[in-house]
C-alpha cells in the first residue's frame, strides 16, 4: 500500500456555491459511497492517529491513503490549502475524526466531493452524544465536545471497526484483506489495553492526576481511572491569566500532582513556571497527533504513539511501565504502509 504526499498538479478552489455544499453535504455518512470496482481505492485522511490506523486496515492491498494534516499541526485550527482539494476531490472516502475537530478541511471536502464518494467521521460515528466530555479546553458552551478519542485504545479499536465495515463495503473485492488486517490490529489494541491496566495499577489511586497543556487525554482518564484536574489551554487556544496561573499553582499544591504534562506540540512556558513554583517535575514530551519517528520505522504508528505517551504518564507519576514497553506497535503489515503526512 503506497500513502502519498500532498503534492499535486490540480488545484480547486474550495470557495463553491452554497447549493453544491448542501448537496455534497448527503455524502457525509460512514454507511455511503459507492462500490469502487476495476481501480485501487482512493482514500484521504486528516490528522496522522487516523491516517496510522486506517493505514493498518488498508495494508497489503494497492489502496492509496493521503494525509492532509501534517504531524506536529495544530489540527484544531489548521487551514488546508487550496491544493489540497485535489486531494479531497480524488478521494473515494474521506476519514476525519469528526466532532468538530477539523471544519475547514472537512469544508474543503464537501465543497470538492466527488458524487459516489462519502466522508465518514469516525469519531462521531464511534462516540453518542450523551457521551460527549465537555471540559476546561472545551467547555459545553463553546458547542464543541472534546474530540480526542483516539488517546483511549478501546475507541480507536472503534475507529478501526468502522473503517473496516466501511472498505468492506467500498471496495470488496479487497474485503478478506481488510477483515485479516482488523483482527491481527485488534490483538495489537486490546495487547495494549491490557498493558495500559496493568501498569495503571501500579500507580497509588490518589497519584492518578493528570494537569496537561492541551486537554487530550479525558476519555483516557475516564476509561482508565485517571483524574484530569485541569488544562493550561483554554478553548480559545490563549494563553491563561496571571489569576488563572496562581490557582492551577495552588491546586497543583493542594492536590499533590506529582508531574505537569506538556505538548511536544505545544510549547508551554507557563507550565514549566507552574513547574518550578510548585516544586513539581515539568515533562514536556506528550503527543496528541505528531507520531514518534520518521516515517518507515517501526514507532512511526499510532501504537508507537500511544505507547510513548503511556509510558512516558505513568513513569512520571511513579508508576511501574515494563507491561508497556513489551508491546509490539509495528504496523500489522509489515512495510505495508509508508507513512507520508
Amino acid at each position: 500500500m503506497k500513502l502519498k504526499n500532498l503534492a499535486v498538479s490540480l488545484i480547486l478552489i474550495a470557495g463553491c456555491a452554497g447549493s453544491e455544499q448542501t448537496s455534497n453535504s448527503r455524502n457525509v455518512g460512514c454507511d455511503l459511497g459507492e462500490v469502487v470496482q476495476g481501480r485501487p481505492l482512493n482514500i484521504a485522511t486528516t490528522v496522522a492517529p487516523i491516517t496510522s490506523i486506517i493505514a493498518n486496515i488498508a495494508g497489503g492491498t494497492s489502496t492509496s491513503i493521503t494525509g492532509i494534516v501534517p504531524e506536529g499541526t495544530n489540527s484544531h485550527t489548521f487551514e488546508p490549502k487550496p491544493s489540497d482539494a485535489a486531494s479531497l476531490e480524488s478521494a473515494d472516502v474521506i476519514f476525519i475524526n469528526g466532532l468538530v475537530l477539523e471544519e475547514p478541511t472537512k469544508d474543503l471536502a464537501i465543497a470538492n466531493l466527488k458524487e459516489s464518494a462519502n466522508i465518514c467521521e469516525l469519531g462521531t460515528e464511534t462516540l453518542p452524544e450523551s457521551e460527549y466530555i465537555y471540559d476546561f479546553s472545551f467547555p459545553k458552551e463553546g458547542g464543541k465536545p472534546n474530540p480526542h478519542l483516539w488517546t483511549d485504545p478501546p475507541m480507536a479499536k472503534q475507529y478501526a471497526q468502522v473503517a473496516r465495515d466501511l472498505l468492506v463495503r467500498r471496495d470488496p473485492v479487497n474485503a478478506a484483506i481488510y477483515e485479516k488486517n482488523f483482527v491481527a490490529f485488534a490483538v495489537k489494541i486490546d495487547a495494549l489495553d491490557n498493558a495500559i491496566k496493568i501498569a495503571t495499577a501500579t500507580i497509588p489511586e490518589n497519584q492518578r492526576k493528570l494537569l496537561t497543556y492541551h486537554d487530550a487525554y479525558a476519555y483516557f482518564a475516564k476509561n482508565y481511572g485517571y483524574t484530569v484536574v485541569g488544562a493550561i489551554q483554554p478553548s480559545s487556544f490563549d494563553e491563561p491569566t496571571p489569576k488563572e496561573i496562581a490557582a492551577l499553582i495552588l491546586q497543583v499544591k493542594e492536590l499533590g500532582v506529582k508531574a505537569i504534562f506538556g505538548s511536544e506540540v505545544f510549547p508551554s512556558p507557563v507550565l514549566e513556571q507552574i513547574g518550578l513554583e510548585s516544586d513539581v517535575r515539568y515533562v514536556d514530551v506528550l503527543r496528541d497527533d505528531d507520531l514518534i519517528g520518521k516515517p518507515g520505522d517501526k514507532e512511526h504508528s499510532w501504537l508507537g504513539l500511544m505507547r510513548f505517551n503511556f509510558v512516558t504518564i505513568v513513569e512520571a507519576l511513579g508508576g511501574d511501565a515494563s507491561a508497556l514497553k513489551l508491546i509490539d506497535v509495528q504496523d500489522v503489515v509489515k512495510d505495508g504502509a509508508k507513512y507520508s503526512q
